[in-house]
């Protein structure tokens, strides 16, 4: 019953619209309504300014953040002890399941008719548990994209496909990743699941459209 209840739990944390809820307190508005239709910091920031954008960031990197906290302590990742029915790589995998389901919640919340935002801050506070020096680097692509074509769009997108080559990156030159093929999996999941949030954003992209950030 652990794991069931960790994967619910995973996606119930995911699925808290923190963008949507401070935007519908401070403005009286939907904030999917507003730009790209997300519920993410950029889009909150349009609507209700670089403040809640930035309330919305964190609070949703802390939710990604907790959720993987929470499986690693329940499958006894953050002792020596794993969980007495798994072994250890059942163990990391049913945390990359959690981190999966987390981002699912996010992009798919079902408070909000399944209508939620791109994932990326959510990501962010997973992978700052994880793996922190993939996150660093991943922040840095980030930060050099919008920096260059004003497009958080572009940067969360390039970012997120990085993740996985930056994981295998890290375990090979720096140090041996813990749980590496379950945490590969989680990456490359995420980041499909993110790029895939971002398909009209894409569009637009490719269209010329996309808005810049300001």
């Amino acid at each position: 019953m652990k794991p069931a209840a960790v994967i619910v739990v995973a996606y119930l944390l995911g699925s808290i619209p923190f963008g949507y809820l401070i935007v519908r307190a401070s403005q009286g508005a939907d904030v999917r309504e507003t730009g790209s239709g997300g519920t993410g910091a950029t889009n909150v920031s349009r609507r209700a300014g670089k403040l809640a954008g930035v309330i919305t960031l964190v609070l949703d990197a802390m939710k990604g953040a907790a959720a993987v906290f929470m499986a690693l302590w329940v499958f006894g990742l953050l002792s020596t002890e794993v969980e007495a029915s798994l072994s250890l790589q059942n163990a990391y995998w049913w945390v990359a399941a959690a981190s999966i389901v987390t981002i699912v919640g996010h992009v798919f919340p079902v408070w909000l008719g399944f209508r939620g935002g791109k994932g990326v801050a959510t990501g962010v506070g997973m992978f700052l548990v994880l793996a922190p020096v993939t996150i660093a680097v991943a922040g840095i692509i980030f930060l050099m994209v919008v920096v260059t074509t004003r497009y958080v769009s572009l940067g969360s997108i390039l970012a997120a496909a990085a993740i996985p080559f930056l994981v295998l990156a890290q375990n090979e030159y720096l140090r041996p990743v813990a749980g590496l093929v379950p945490l590969l999996a989680a990456a490359s999941a995420i980041g499909l699941l993110i790029i895939f949030a971002h398909r009209e954003n894409i569009g637009r992209l490719i269209e010329g459209t996309e808005s810049k950030f300001k």
